[in-house]
């Protein structure tokens, strides 16, 4: 049976906000991320959170724009962020339907990482852990959170079950999630979500660390490169 009260205080969290609103306006994003937020601190879970769009981050698909062109990209750095956590939780406003361009944006930088590898010669997201959270007044948390866990584990995140939670008002103008007319902040199931979400994450974070991630056993591109391929191609199994 698992702890009561597990102790999640060597875990790392990084919360990357993906509104389009620098740091001075107020983000209703930001506003549910805090919930997850909170519980984490309250948890001893090390919490850093990052508004990508107060950075120099080009577009592109490098490890460095500059490289490309571009006259200056802090990536690089907010790689190290991402590098040195445990669990990774991406907030997005919906627009159109859609999460940000800015959520694009990060999605792609990351992508532009995914091929680097770790001490065992696996992707560099292995053993790594990803949510998300939205926020909108029109349909679409759910296209939303598909799109981006998608995208996770496609670069090598692990997804735990019920990894993302969102809030969304009444289409069309009108009152958002840190509104105090919408209410939103009682909302039982955004909070129950939210909730569950953030125990889901940091319960796989948990496992992945304290199993030293996953093995290496027929998941290690350095391996394959050197000729490693397990039972792929024995002709016992075809």
């Amino acid at each position: 049976m698992a702890a009561l009260n597990p102790d999640f205080s060597k875990l790392k969290a990084l919360f990357i906000n993906c509104t389009l609103k620098k740091s001075h306006q107020k983000s209703h994003t930001r506003g549910l991320m805090e919930v997850s937020m909170n519980i984490m601190k309250s948890e001893n879970v090390a919490v850093e959170v990052l508004r990508l769009v107060d950075y120099d981050v080009p577009v592109g698909v490098q490890p460095n724009m500059t490289t490309e062109g571009a006259e200056k990209d802090d990536w690089p750095e907010i790689y190290k962020k991402v590098s040195d956590s445990h669990i990774l939780i991406i907030g997005t406003p919906i627009w159109l339907g859609e999460r940000s361009s800015i959520a694009t944006k990060l999605i792609e930088r990351l992508y532009a990482m995914s091929a680097m590898q770790n001490e065992k010669g696996q992707y560099s997201y292995y053993g790594k852990v990803g949510g998300c959270i939205i926020t909108g007044n029109e349909d679409g948390v759910k296209h939303c959170a598909m799109d981006l866990l998608y995208a996770l584990q496609h670069l090598g995140y692990s997804i735990p079950p019920q990894a993302d939670s969102g809030w969304i008002g009444e289409v069309g103008p009108g009152p958002s999630y840190l509104d105090e007319e919408s209410n939103a902040r009682n909302n039982d199931f955004t909070n129950r979500n939210t909730t569950f979400m953030t125990y889901n994450l940091l319960h796989l974070a948990q496992l992945l660390q304290e199993n030293n991630g996953y093995p290496a056993y027929g998941n290690s591109r350095a391996s394959w490169d050197d000729g490693s391929r397990w039972k792929f191609g024995n002709p016992e199994y075809r």
